[in-house]
């Protein structure tokens, strides 16, 4: 397969990576073997940012074979990434999903969630990191970006 990352983005996100992942981040990827329009191409791209840097792992899961995982994550649908930390063979859930392939802006968001993960600090401030203590009902936050 061609590559999907051209020499001057591998540089771009390989300076990045450089200067600011700091801890292991695990990338669990959730495909489908069929009606999956983008698996292949978001996996072959994942893996492609896997190479950049031995901080990022890849795990590959499928929909339909793994239910058990794709339920224990929350995933429902195919290509699915899900941003976590990992601390030797434990994965740490943040909470971080994203449905569809990363392409366009949804790259750069993707980049910085790698960076995010790897920091294992939100960036919230105190208030607000306070506030957010004293929720007493779940809250299920969606950011939903097209490319239109």
């Amino acid at each position: 397969m061609e590559r999907l990352l051209n020499d001057d983005i591998v540089r771009q996100v390989k300076e990045a990576f450089d200067e600011q992942l700091q801890r292991p981040v695990e990338i669990l990827f959730f495909r489908q073997k069929t009606g999956c329009d983008y698996c292949d191409d978001t996996r072959h791209l994942i893996e492609e940012l896997a190479a950049i840097s031995d901080k990022l792992h890849v795990s590959i899961y499928d929909l339909d074979e793994d239910k058990a995982i794709a339920s224990q994550y929350h995933v429902d649908k195919t290509p699915a990434l899900v941003i976590a930390g990992r601390e030797d063979d434990r994965i740490i859930d943040y909470g971080i999903r994203l449905a569809g392939i990363p392409s366009g802006h949804e790259f750069s968001s993707l980049i910085q969630d790698l960076i995010l993960v790897s920091g294992r600090d939100s960036g919230l401030s105190q208030p607000t990191r306070d506030f957010l203590k004293n929720l007493t009902e779940p809250v299920h936050l969606q950011v939903f970006v097209t490319p239109t």
